[in-house]
């Protein structure tokens, strides 16, 4: 099962007696700030929960899989996440 932006939103609004408008609007910003952070290439710290940190992928050479001829793959960035020790606890249960 996976959880989504209304799951999340739902889970908000009963814990702090919220609307769901509310909720969902608190999500979204949240997750706003996140994804406007890693585009600044800013590291994203949560205590207790993990890091969010863009990595910088260089140029590489790569081959294409159906003719084997050789290709240059650009070079991009990628966001990573280290979850926390406390998350991987309660994971790993």
């Amino acid at each position: 099962m996976a959880v989504n932006t209304i799951d999340l939103a739902e889970r908000v609004a009963e814990a702090h007696g919220l609307t769901k408008t509310q909720a969902k609007s608190v999500v979204e910003d949240v997750l706003k700030g996140i994804a406007d952070a890693a585009a600044k290439g800013e590291e994203i710290s949560l205590n207790g929960f993990g890091k969010f940190k863009v990595q910088n992928k260089p140029e590489r050479e790569g081959r294409n899989p159906s003719t084997g001829e050789k290709i240059k793959i650009a070079a991009s960035k990628k966001l990573v996440f280290q979850p926390a020790k406390a998350l991987k606890d309660v994971v790993n249960g």
